[in-house]
């Protein structure tokens, strides 16, 4: 089988993918208050450089966008190698 052949395989296999955006320390209080529709304050915003992970490994970078009224991630650089 080639190397071509034995990839294939594997591109139908789901992974997680992560991208953390923020983190915040908040008191119980704080959290047991939060419903939905709330909103958490975050200190990052538009541009900003952040990681891609993927099945707990560092596989590229992004920055913040936001799109109409959605918040996502442009990839600037990705690294997988195959």
């Amino acid at each position: 089988m080639t190397t071509a052949e034995q990839t294939a395989l594997l591109l139908d296999v789901m992974l997680d993918l992560e991208v953390e955006l923020d983190r915040r320390v908040m008191r119980m209080r704080e959290v047991l208050e939060l419903e939905e529709g709330s909103v958490i304050r975050m200190t990052r915003s538009a541009g900003e450089n952040i990681d891609i992970i993927v099945g707990g490994s560092l596989v590229g970078f992004g920055e913040i966008v936001i799109i109409e009224d959605t918040m996502g991630v442009r990839i600037t650089d990705f690294n997988i190698e195959e």
